[in-house]
């Protein structure tokens, strides 16, 4: 990957949801460019279209109309195939919720992206334990989520997230589920994995999380109130 071109190039995306009421706007032709290795929480109101921003940036979801281009690759015009490949290969997702196997050990859960990619069993573990071994769980390796802390379950969910290394690390309200202490220390993993190089998107609705991104988009009623930037 080079620098040549913005990583995410979103050009009046809005999306557009039908319900029985009637349609609900959750984005207004938002314009938005992102580097490589830049580092951004986007934060706002429940209802602003953070989330909505984040799932089109992660191929979940398509834009109602705009265009969406991903490391150069017109990404809003392909179909469901060609968006899961993408997926696969170029994003790793880090959710609130941890969204773990409950009976596969943590080098099991971090296996799985490789699984799909079609990489071969020992290639698989090798770089599942590089990923473990990243965010400081090598001893946890044989471990099921229920005996881990909430910390650790999400370092493991991190951990499976970088495993294809991924173009962005997209992380949705990562220390919702967490105490304040707790929360610090991911933070503190996730400025060590933007220095490493990682292009870090994060939704946050928590100020002081959001604090940790070099780069502040603030949303209400679907579009971009603010873009702050600060050195790094």
């Amino acid at each position: 990957m080079t620098g040549s071109h913005p990583i995410v190039d979103a050009q009046a995306v809005s999306r557009v949801f039908p319900m029985p009421a009637g349609p609900v706007t959750a984005l207004r032709a938002v314009s938005l460019q992102i580097d490589p290795a830049d580092y951004i929480a986007i934060t706002g109101p429940s209802g602003c279209g953070k989330s909505t921003l984040l799932h089109l940036v992660g191929c979940v979801d398509t834009p109602t109309s705009g265009t969406y281009l991903l490391n150069g690759a017109r990404v809003s015009e392909m179909n469901d195939n060609e968006l899961a490949r993408i997926r696969n290969e170029e994003i790793g997702f880090v959710f609130q919720t941890f969204n773990l196997l409950p009976r596969a050990s943590a080098l099991h859960n971090v296996e799985l992206p490789l699984v799909y990619a079609g990489v071969a069993a020992k290639d698989r573990e090798a770089r599942a334990r590089a990923a473990l071994e990243t965010v400081d769980l090598a001893s946890r390796v044989g471990h099921r989520p229920n005996e881990l802390s909430g910390g650790q379950r999400q370092r493991v969910a991190i951990a499976r997230a970088l495993v294809n290394r991924p173009s962005i690390l997209l992380a949705d309200e990562p220390t919702g589920n967490l105490d304040s202490k707790t929360g610090a220390e991911l933070m503190a993993l996730f400025g060590r994995l933007h220095q490493d190089g990682n292009t870090v998107i994060m939704v946050t609705h928590e100020a002081d999380v959001a604090a940790f991104a070099h780069r502040v988009l603030y949303f209400k009623d679907g579009q971009i109130e603010k873009d702050v930037r600060r050195a790094p």
